[in-house]
């Protein structure tokens, strides 16, 4: 017996090596045709019979959108080939091609999961990651005629008063070890100005005057809106409640936490209702905010006797509303995303902004240096371009630390980048943070006002983009950092934590870089200036 069981095991033995080989020439088989099927010169990781896909997918999943990408631009070079959700999707960092991108009229739609982007309220509404061309150009009109021109002066003044207010009230912010929230703060400040600058509804049970007499007002279009009574002989005042400043933060932090997290998720992820329902709530939540505080504003618009000259964002978007121009889901929206994009954004720079001061006390010396002598020959009133060691600053900051480092676009054509074809439909993610640490700076990775000692030309420095898709809010955000900033260097300078740092900081870089919100972390002391330091400016 034993004589015949040495036969069958080695039968039995190669066998075993046959199927294996067989099976690597299969496998060999289904990559070498996939590669003649798919040919790419494009660097990235392989495709290896759609496990490749899986684990370039996994990764920005697991680790965030701009974290994946700094990973694969880096290990690949600055064009690479990867897979989001099944779709190929190249992720570029060399200038000329971010360059090219971001100017073209090909690449003016944006890319996510539809699922996800219907959850948010962003699937063809708003202007964010409204893919829908032609609706998204005509919403534009809206948010570009609110965020240039005469505004912008207006909007000097409600920050300086609107960071004055905060600052001033600082001690019921301030906890028994003398430290503030200072991301809290900054974020109160900053929706506190989006609010009187674009929806000029009451929050924290303020009481509004609703009977508006301007020398400058004009009749409100009663035909045009039908819904509007007749006006009234005495002064109307309304009340909210309801949405404090502080609630409206923590709807807005949940929602963008919902954005996040659905934004690149697969179809399957919003079948699974323990997983998606909270995040749905989240959304929701924030949407039904912002048409409560859209009836509080017709409520406003309807008792109003006459209406100010310059109307406000949310006042035009109600109007183009009541003649077909815009549907009510799309004014939500829009007015939905014009109040979170500086709590979650501005705010977070400016918190940036503070810890590089810190790290870096002779640049604050020179703020401050400057900031006394223009405040010295002018009086109160600033002239914020001649500001130029601020401007450095903020461009620097923005360059070293940016909170947005990343934008996706999808190609609406074929299109060829510095010899790489470009299929429509192809996801495309312009990686500007890294950019901007690579090509033409002085010193690129390291945080230093002589990177703008000259001119630098815009294809080199890109923090709100540029060409038909570029942050239609750029000219009103540089207003707004400056403002802030002068109002609160000219009455406090801040400490942080001993041995707390900008790189000490737990980070995520999903959508965006955001600090993780710990207990103590993004606490700071707020110490006033001497006397001898710059005024307050008005």
């Amino acid at each position: 017996m034993k004589v015949m069981q040495q036969p069958l095991s080695v039968g039995a033995g190669s066998m075993s090596e046959v199927t294996s080989v067989l099976l690597l020439l299969l496998l060999l088989l289904l990559f070498t045709t996939w590669c003649r099927i798919n040919p790419s010169h494009v660097p990235g990781p392989f495709f290896f019979a759609g496990l490749g896909p899986l684990l370039s997918y996994g990764r920005f999943i697991w680790t965030g959108i701009g974290t994946a990408s700094n990973y694969y631009n880096n290990k690949y070079g600055s064009i690479v080939r990867v897979w989001i959700n099944g779709e190929e999707t190249l992720i570029l960092s060399r200038s000329s091609a971010v360059y090219h991108v971001l100017r073209s009229t090909h690449y003016t739609a944006r890319f996510g999961s539809k699922k996800g982007l219907q959850c948010i309220g962003m699937e063809g509404r708003g202007i964010i990651f409204n893919s829908d061309v032609l609706l998204w150009r005509k919403v534009r009109t809206y948010f570009s005629k609110a965020l240039t021109g005469p505004g912008l002066q207006s909007t000097v003044q409600i920050c300086v008063s609107s960071t004055s207010k905060h600052l001033d009230n600082l001690q019921k912010m301030t906890d028994p070890s003398k430290h503030v929230d200072a991301l809290n703060l900054l974020r109160l400040v900053v929706v506190d100005i989006s609010n009187r600058l674009f929806l000029r509804v009451p929050l924290n049970g303020q009481q509004l005057c609703l009977h508006v007499l301007h020398s400058n007002s004009i009749l409100f279009p009663q035909i045009m809106f039908q819904i509007l009574a007749p006006p009234p002989l005495t002064p109307v005042f309304a009340v909210v409640p309801h949405n404090s400043e502080k609630d409206l933060l923590v709807k807005i932090h949940h929602y963008f936490e919902t954005w996040q997290t659905v934004l690149i998720k697969p179809d399957i992820f919003f079948k699974i209702g323990w997983l998606y329902n909270k995040h749905k709530r989240a959304a929701q939540e924030l949407q039904d905010v912002m048409e409560s505080l859209l009836e509080t504003k017709r409520r406003i618009i309807n008792e109003s006797e006459k209406l100010d000259g310059d109307l406000d964002f949310a006042t035009e978007l109600i109007f183009a509303q009541s003649v077909g121009e815009l549907s009510a889901d799309n004014v939500r929206q829009c007015v939905l995303e014009m109040v979170i994009a500086a709590p979650d954004t501005l705010s977070i720079s400016l918190f940036f902004m503070l810890m590089l001061l810190k790290q870096n006390p002779d640049v604050e010396l020179k703020i401050v240096e400057e900031m006394n002598s223009v405040l010295g020959e002018t009086g109160e009133s600033v002239d914020y371009q001649s500001l130029k060691v601020l401007e450095s600053f903020i461009n620097e900051s923005l360059r070293f630390h940016p909170v947005v480092d990343f934008t996706m676009r999808k190609a609406l054509k074929d299109d060829n980048i510095e010899g790489t074809e470009i299929k429509k439909g192809t996801n495309i993610i312009l990686n500007i943070g890294l950019m901007h640490k690579t090509e033409f700076f002085q010193k690129p990775k390291e945080f230093n006002l002589m990177n703008f000692d000259k001119t630098v030309p815009s294809r080199f420095f890109q923090p709100f983009g540029c060409g038909p898709r570029s942050c239609v809010g750029k000219h009103i955000a540089m207003v707004m950092m400056k403002a802030i900033l002068v109002t609160l260097l000219s009455r406090y300078t801040v400490c942080p934590r001993r041995g707390c740092t900008l790189s000490s900081i737990r980070q995520t870089n999903n959508l965006s870089q955001q600090p993780v919100e710990d207990e103590h972390s993004l606490a700071m002391r707020f110490i006033p200036r001497i006397p001898s330091g710059p005024r307050s400016p008005n």
